[in-house]
Protein backbone atom coordinates (compact mmCIF):
# COMPACT_ATOMS: atom_id res chain seq x y z
CA UNK A 1 0.00 0.00 0.00
CA UNK A 2 1.17 3.61 -0.67
CA UNK A 3 -0.03 6.71 0.31
CA UNK A 4 -2.75 6.90 3.40
CA UNK A 5 -5.87 8.26 2.07
CA UNK A 6 -8.80 10.06 3.28
CA UNK A 7 -12.21 8.19 2.16
CA UNK A 8 -15.91 8.78 3.14
CA UNK A 9 -18.24 5.92 2.93
CA UNK A 10 -22.03 6.86 2.52
CA UNK A 11 -23.75 3.95 3.97
CA UNK A 12 -26.79 5.32 5.94
CA UNK A 13 -30.41 4.11 5.50
CA UNK A 14 -30.83 0.55 6.32
CA UNK A 15 -28.73 -2.44 7.61
CA UNK A 16 -28.10 -3.64 4.45
CA UNK A 17 -26.41 -0.55 3.28
CA UNK A 18 -24.91 0.06 7.06
CA UNK A 19 -23.27 -3.26 7.72
CA UNK A 20 -21.20 -3.78 4.37
CA UNK A 21 -20.16 -0.17 5.08
CA UNK A 22 -19.06 -0.68 8.27
CA UNK A 23 -16.84 -3.88 7.00
CA UNK A 24 -15.07 -2.25 4.78
CA UNK A 25 -14.58 0.86 6.55
CA UNK A 26 -13.20 -1.32 9.25
CA UNK A 27 -10.81 -2.96 6.70
CA UNK A 28 -9.47 0.28 5.58
CA UNK A 29 -8.58 1.79 8.99
CA UNK A 30 -6.70 -1.62 9.17
CA UNK A 31 -5.20 -0.47 5.80
CA UNK A 32 -3.98 2.56 7.63
CA UNK A 33 -6.49 4.98 6.16
CA UNK A 34 -8.62 8.08 7.57
CA UNK A 35 -12.16 6.82 6.72
CA UNK A 36 -15.54 9.21 7.69
CA UNK A 37 -18.94 7.57 8.14
CA UNK A 38 -22.07 9.61 5.94
CA UNK A 39 -25.06 8.42 7.35
CA UNK A 40 -28.60 9.82 6.48
CA UNK A 41 -29.70 10.02 10.18
CA UNK A 42 -31.96 7.02 10.29
CA UNK A 43 -32.91 5.68 13.94
CA UNK A 44 -31.28 2.11 12.87
CA UNK A 45 -27.92 3.79 12.27
CA UNK A 46 -27.50 5.07 15.98
CA UNK A 47 -26.66 1.80 17.15
CA UNK A 48 -25.36 -0.01 14.30
CA UNK A 49 -22.26 2.95 14.12
CA UNK A 50 -21.81 3.02 18.10
CA UNK A 51 -18.46 1.28 18.39
CA UNK A 52 -17.05 2.59 14.89
CA UNK A 53 -13.40 3.97 16.13
CA UNK A 54 -13.70 6.78 13.31
CA UNK A 55 -15.51 10.22 12.60
CA UNK A 56 -19.61 10.59 11.39
CA UNK A 57 -20.73 12.97 9.59
CA UNK A 58 -25.04 12.57 9.01
CA UNK A 59 -26.53 14.37 6.16
CA UNK A 60 -30.49 13.77 6.85
CA UNK A 61 -31.67 12.13 3.56
CA UNK A 62 -34.87 10.02 2.74
CA UNK A 63 -35.87 7.57 -0.13
CA UNK A 64 -36.75 8.01 -3.90
CA UNK A 65 -40.13 8.47 -4.61
CA UNK A 66 -41.52 9.04 -8.37
CA UNK A 67 -44.58 9.85 -10.16
CA UNK A 68 -46.82 12.47 -10.08
CA UNK A 69 -47.30 13.57 -5.99
CA UNK A 70 -47.31 16.30 -3.40
CA UNK A 71 -44.74 13.37 -1.62
CA UNK A 72 -42.25 13.09 -4.76
CA UNK A 73 -42.01 16.61 -5.50
CA UNK A 74 -41.12 16.72 -1.26
CA UNK A 75 -38.76 14.04 -1.27
CA UNK A 76 -36.84 15.77 -4.94
CA UNK A 77 -36.45 18.82 -2.35
CA UNK A 78 -34.84 16.77 0.44
CA UNK A 79 -32.38 14.98 -2.05
CA UNK A 80 -31.56 18.69 -3.12
CA UNK A 81 -31.63 19.46 0.14
CA UNK A 82 -28.53 16.99 1.41
CA UNK A 83 -26.71 18.12 -1.59
CA UNK A 84 -26.39 21.26 -0.11
CA UNK A 85 -26.01 20.04 3.15
CA UNK A 86 -23.33 17.62 2.06
CA UNK A 87 -21.21 19.89 -0.13
CA UNK A 88 -20.19 22.83 2.29
CA UNK A 89 -18.78 19.67 4.50
CA UNK A 90 -17.41 17.35 1.39
CA UNK A 91 -15.35 20.49 0.63
CA UNK A 92 -14.18 20.85 3.78
CA UNK A 93 -12.87 16.93 4.53
CA UNK A 94 -11.95 16.57 1.23
CA UNK A 95 -11.76 12.90 0.74
CA UNK A 96 -9.52 11.44 -1.71
CA UNK A 97 -12.37 9.14 -2.42
CA UNK A 98 -16.23 8.61 -2.00
CA UNK A 99 -17.73 4.82 -1.67
CA UNK A 100 -21.20 4.94 -2.02
CA UNK A 101 -23.08 1.77 -0.63
CA UNK A 102 -26.18 2.41 -2.63
CA UNK A 103 -29.81 3.95 -1.30
CA UNK A 104 -31.02 7.56 -0.78
CA UNK A 105 -28.06 7.69 1.43
CA UNK A 106 -25.67 8.24 -1.64
CA UNK A 107 -27.56 10.60 -3.38
CA UNK A 108 -26.01 13.66 -1.61
CA UNK A 109 -22.49 12.89 -0.36
CA UNK A 110 -22.16 11.75 -4.04
CA UNK A 111 -23.54 14.60 -5.93
CA UNK A 112 -21.45 16.56 -3.76
CA UNK A 113 -18.25 14.30 -4.62
CA UNK A 114 -19.27 15.04 -8.67
CA UNK A 115 -19.53 18.55 -7.94
CA UNK A 116 -16.22 18.89 -6.27
CA UNK A 117 -14.55 16.39 -8.77
CA UNK A 118 -13.66 13.75 -5.88
CA UNK A 119 -13.71 10.23 -7.60
CA UNK A 120 -16.12 7.89 -6.32
CA UNK A 121 -17.11 4.34 -6.69
CA UNK A 122 -20.37 2.60 -6.07
CA UNK A 123 -21.18 -0.70 -4.53
CA UNK A 124 -23.84 -2.29 -5.69
CA UNK A 125 -25.33 -5.21 -3.02
CA UNK A 126 -28.65 -6.41 -4.89
CA UNK A 127 -28.33 -8.95 -8.45
CA UNK A 128 -30.86 -6.00 -9.55
CA UNK A 129 -29.14 -2.43 -9.27
CA UNK A 130 -31.13 -0.42 -6.94
CA UNK A 131 -32.32 3.52 -8.18
CA UNK A 132 -29.87 5.14 -6.77
CA UNK A 133 -26.86 3.05 -8.28
CA UNK A 134 -28.44 2.89 -11.91
CA UNK A 135 -28.29 7.13 -11.26
CA UNK A 136 -25.03 7.77 -10.40
CA UNK A 137 -23.09 4.86 -11.94
CA UNK A 138 -22.35 6.66 -15.42
CA UNK A 139 -19.69 8.95 -13.84
CA UNK A 140 -18.61 6.87 -11.34
CA UNK A 141 -14.83 5.90 -11.36
CA UNK A 142 -15.61 2.36 -10.55
CA UNK A 143 -18.78 -0.10 -9.86
CA UNK A 144 -18.37 -3.03 -6.95
CA UNK A 145 -21.18 -5.55 -7.54
CA UNK A 146 -21.65 -8.51 -5.50
CA UNK A 147 -23.70 -10.68 -8.05
CA UNK A 148 -21.64 -11.37 -10.86
CA UNK A 149 -24.94 -11.00 -13.41
CA UNK A 150 -25.21 -7.29 -11.90
CA UNK A 151 -23.31 -6.11 -14.70
CA UNK A 152 -25.74 -6.99 -17.56
CA UNK A 153 -28.04 -4.66 -16.05
CA UNK A 154 -25.31 -1.59 -15.78
CA UNK A 155 -23.98 0.38 -19.01
CA UNK A 156 -20.01 0.58 -17.19
CA UNK A 157 -16.29 -0.03 -18.33
CA UNK A 158 -15.03 -0.75 -14.91
CA UNK A 159 -16.95 -3.38 -13.12
CA UNK A 160 -15.63 -5.26 -10.44
CA UNK A 161 -17.11 -8.27 -8.50
CA UNK A 162 -15.97 -8.13 -5.44
CA UNK A 163 -19.18 -9.77 -3.34
CA UNK A 164 -20.76 -8.20 0.00
CA UNK A 165 -18.66 -7.04 2.53
CA UNK A 166 -19.77 -8.83 6.19
CA UNK A 167 -18.35 -8.34 9.60
CA UNK A 168 -15.15 -9.70 10.02
CA UNK A 169 -16.29 -12.18 13.26
CA UNK A 170 -18.34 -13.59 10.13
CA UNK A 171 -16.06 -14.29 7.72
CA UNK A 172 -13.48 -15.76 10.58
CA UNK A 173 -16.36 -18.16 11.79
CA UNK A 174 -16.97 -18.80 8.54
CA UNK A 175 -13.46 -21.30 7.95
CA UNK A 176 -14.68 -23.52 11.07
CA UNK A 177 -16.74 -26.92 9.52
CA UNK A 178 -20.22 -26.75 9.88
CA UNK A 179 -21.70 -29.68 11.72
CA UNK A 180 -22.60 -32.37 9.76
CA UNK A 181 -26.27 -34.02 9.12
CA UNK A 182 -26.16 -37.48 10.07
CA UNK A 183 -28.31 -39.76 9.18
CA UNK A 184 -30.84 -40.80 12.67
CA UNK A 185 -30.37 -37.21 13.79
CA UNK A 186 -33.13 -34.31 13.93
CA UNK A 187 -32.69 -32.17 10.76
CA UNK A 188 -31.49 -28.64 12.19
CA UNK A 189 -33.78 -25.46 10.22
CA UNK A 190 -33.03 -21.90 11.09
CA UNK A 191 -36.05 -20.16 9.71
CA UNK A 192 -35.57 -16.37 9.72
CA UNK A 193 -37.05 -13.26 7.59
CA UNK A 194 -34.51 -10.56 8.17
CA UNK A 195 -33.19 -8.83 11.55
CA UNK A 196 -36.85 -8.04 12.23
CA UNK A 197 -38.83 -11.15 11.31
CA UNK A 198 -41.09 -11.87 8.76
CA UNK A 199 -44.76 -12.47 9.29
CA UNK A 200 -45.40 -14.49 6.34
CA UNK A 201 -42.73 -16.61 7.16
CA UNK A 202 -43.97 -16.56 11.00
CA UNK A 203 -47.20 -17.27 9.76
CA UNK A 204 -47.20 -20.10 7.62
CA UNK A 205 -43.38 -21.61 8.43
CA UNK A 206 -43.97 -23.06 12.18
CA UNK A 207 -47.43 -25.02 11.27
CA UNK A 208 -45.88 -26.70 8.19
CA UNK A 209 -42.90 -27.73 10.55
CA UNK A 210 -45.20 -29.25 12.97
CA UNK A 211 -47.18 -30.84 10.04
CA UNK A 212 -44.15 -32.20 9.02
CA UNK A 213 -42.94 -33.62 12.74
CA UNK A 214 -46.46 -34.65 12.82
CA UNK A 215 -45.32 -37.22 9.70
CA UNK A 216 -42.12 -38.61 11.43
CA UNK A 217 -39.39 -36.18 10.04
CA UNK A 218 -37.15 -35.33 12.87
CA UNK A 219 -36.80 -31.63 13.05
CA UNK A 220 -34.69 -28.58 15.74
CA UNK A 221 -35.67 -25.13 14.71
CA UNK A 222 -34.11 -21.97 15.60
CA UNK A 223 -36.62 -19.47 14.49
CA UNK A 224 -35.56 -15.71 14.65
CA UNK A 225 -39.19 -14.14 14.95
CA UNK A 226 -39.04 -11.05 15.61
CA UNK A 227 -40.26 -8.72 18.61
CA UNK A 228 -43.85 -8.90 17.56
CA UNK A 229 -44.17 -12.35 17.06
CA UNK A 230 -42.34 -14.11 19.10
CA UNK A 231 -44.17 -15.53 22.21
CA UNK A 232 -46.84 -16.38 19.08
CA UNK A 233 -44.70 -18.39 17.36
CA UNK A 234 -42.81 -20.03 20.61
CA UNK A 235 -46.62 -21.17 21.82
CA UNK A 236 -47.03 -23.05 17.88
CA UNK A 237 -43.73 -25.13 18.69
CA UNK A 238 -44.20 -26.00 22.20
CA UNK A 239 -47.76 -27.17 21.95
CA UNK A 240 -46.77 -29.35 19.39
CA UNK A 241 -43.78 -30.62 20.77
CA UNK A 242 -41.27 -29.72 18.53
CA UNK A 243 -37.83 -28.72 19.61
CA UNK A 244 -37.32 -24.78 18.74
CA UNK A 245 -35.35 -22.05 20.26
CA UNK A 246 -37.13 -18.86 19.33
CA UNK A 247 -35.35 -15.48 18.96
CA UNK A 248 -36.41 -11.76 18.54
CA UNK A 249 -33.12 -10.47 17.72
CA UNK A 250 -29.89 -12.74 17.10
CA UNK A 251 -26.70 -10.97 17.53
CA UNK A 252 -24.23 -13.84 17.42
CA UNK A 253 -25.13 -15.63 13.95
CA UNK A 254 -21.93 -17.00 13.38
CA UNK A 255 -22.99 -19.96 15.94
CA UNK A 256 -26.23 -20.59 14.30
CA UNK A 257 -25.39 -20.79 10.47
CA UNK A 258 -22.35 -23.39 11.75
CA UNK A 259 -25.06 -25.21 13.22
CA UNK A 260 -28.14 -25.70 10.98
CA UNK A 261 -28.46 -27.85 7.89
CA UNK A 262 -31.04 -25.76 6.43
CA UNK A 263 -32.29 -22.25 6.16
CA UNK A 264 -35.89 -20.95 5.04
CA UNK A 265 -35.35 -17.30 5.15
CA UNK A 266 -36.06 -14.01 2.83
CA UNK A 267 -33.44 -13.63 -0.01
CA UNK A 268 -31.84 -10.18 0.65
CA UNK A 269 -27.84 -9.54 -0.50
CA UNK A 270 -26.61 -9.71 3.13
CA UNK A 271 -28.54 -12.87 3.87
CA UNK A 272 -27.44 -14.51 1.08
CA UNK A 273 -23.88 -13.85 0.75
CA UNK A 274 -23.74 -14.99 4.67
CA UNK A 275 -25.16 -18.40 3.27
CA UNK A 276 -22.80 -18.35 0.87
CA UNK A 277 -19.58 -18.07 3.07
CA UNK A 278 -21.23 -21.08 5.63
CA UNK A 279 -22.66 -23.13 2.75
CA UNK A 280 -25.76 -23.60 4.01
CA UNK A 281 -28.66 -24.70 1.89
CA UNK A 282 -31.75 -22.95 1.57
CA UNK A 283 -35.41 -22.63 0.59
CA UNK A 284 -35.40 -18.84 -0.20
CA UNK A 285 -39.22 -17.22 -0.08
CA UNK A 286 -38.41 -13.53 -1.46
CA UNK A 287 -39.57 -10.60 0.00
CA UNK A 288 -42.43 -9.99 -2.69
CA UNK A 289 -42.14 -6.29 -2.61
CA UNK A 290 -38.62 -5.30 -2.83
CA UNK A 291 -38.20 -2.33 -5.09
CA UNK A 292 -37.89 -3.77 -8.54
CA UNK A 293 -38.48 -7.66 -7.00
CA UNK A 294 -34.79 -7.51 -6.78
CA UNK A 295 -35.17 -10.29 -4.01
CA UNK A 296 -36.35 -12.42 -6.68
CA UNK A 297 -33.80 -11.85 -8.53
CA UNK A 298 -31.29 -13.04 -5.91
CA UNK A 299 -32.83 -15.95 -5.30
CA UNK A 300 -32.87 -17.01 -8.23
CA UNK A 301 -28.98 -16.29 -9.04
CA UNK A 302 -28.80 -18.64 -6.11
CA UNK A 303 -30.98 -21.66 -7.68
CA UNK A 304 -29.08 -21.44 -11.05
CA UNK A 305 -26.35 -22.28 -9.39
CA UNK A 306 -27.70 -25.29 -7.80
CA UNK A 307 -27.13 -23.51 -3.82
CA UNK A 308 -30.83 -22.94 -2.68
CA UNK A 309 -34.89 -23.72 -3.78
CA UNK A 310 -36.75 -21.12 -4.71
CA UNK A 311 -40.79 -20.57 -3.92
CA UNK A 312 -42.99 -17.17 -4.15
CA UNK A 313 -44.59 -15.81 -1.32
CA UNK A 314 -48.06 -16.36 -2.66
CA UNK A 315 -47.11 -20.24 -3.30
CA UNK A 316 -45.68 -20.47 0.13
CA UNK A 317 -48.73 -22.79 1.90
CA UNK A 318 -48.46 -24.75 4.70
CA UNK A 319 -49.22 -28.21 2.81
CA UNK A 320 -46.73 -27.54 0.32
CA UNK A 321 -44.06 -26.50 2.49
CA UNK A 322 -44.70 -29.89 4.64
CA UNK A 323 -44.34 -32.25 1.54
CA UNK A 324 -41.05 -29.87 0.56
CA UNK A 325 -39.60 -31.01 4.12
CA UNK A 326 -40.86 -34.09 4.01
CA UNK A 327 -38.61 -34.55 0.70
CA UNK A 328 -35.31 -33.06 1.76
CA UNK A 329 -35.49 -35.18 4.77
CA UNK A 330 -35.74 -38.38 2.88
CA UNK A 331 -32.57 -36.91 0.09
CA UNK A 332 -29.80 -36.07 2.65
CA UNK A 333 -27.45 -36.38 -0.65
CA UNK A 334 -29.71 -33.44 -2.21
CA UNK A 335 -29.02 -30.99 0.76
CA UNK A 336 -24.96 -31.80 0.63
CA UNK A 337 -24.87 -31.08 -2.90
CA UNK A 338 -26.74 -27.66 -2.04
CA UNK A 339 -24.11 -27.06 0.27
CA UNK A 340 -21.19 -27.63 -1.72
CA UNK A 341 -22.88 -25.10 -4.61
CA UNK A 342 -23.96 -22.49 -1.78
CA UNK A 343 -20.10 -22.68 -0.61
CA UNK A 344 -18.97 -22.31 -3.73
CA UNK A 345 -20.42 -18.85 -4.14
CA UNK A 346 -18.70 -17.71 -1.26
CA UNK A 347 -16.04 -14.00 -1.51
CA UNK A 348 -14.97 -14.10 2.04
CA UNK A 349 -12.77 -11.22 1.24
CA UNK A 350 -15.27 -8.99 -0.43
CA UNK A 351 -14.13 -5.83 2.33
CA UNK A 352 -10.58 -5.93 1.72
CA UNK A 353 -11.09 -6.43 -2.25
CA UNK A 354 -13.44 -3.22 -1.90
CA UNK A 355 -10.98 -1.58 0.00
CA UNK A 356 -7.70 -2.55 -2.79
CA UNK A 357 -10.68 -0.64 -5.44
CA UNK A 358 -10.81 2.28 -3.36
CA UNK A 359 -7.07 3.01 -2.92
CA UNK A 360 -6.75 2.23 -6.82
CA UNK A 361 -9.12 5.08 -7.46
CA UNK A 362 -7.71 7.49 -4.79
CA UNK A 363 -4.56 6.88 -5.88
CA UNK A 364 -2.70 5.24 -3.11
Amino acid sequence: MGNKLKIAIACGGTGGHIFPGLATGLALIERGHDVTLWMAGKDVEHDAVASWPGKVVTIPSEGFQFGLSLRSVRTVFRLYKAYRCALPVMRKQSPDVVLAMGSYASYGPVKAALKLGIPYVLHEANMVPGRAVSYLARKAASVAISFEKTNYYLKHDNISSTGMPLRKELQQASAQARAEWKEGTPLRILVMGGSRGAQALNATVPRAIVAASEKGVQLEIEHIAGIQNAEEVAAVYKQAGVKATVHHFVQDMESIYLNVNLAVCRSGAASCAELAVFGVPALLVPYPFAAKNHQMSNARALQDSGAADVVAQEDLSGTWLCDYLVSVAEKPERLERMAVAMKKRAQTNAAEQLAVLLEQVGGA
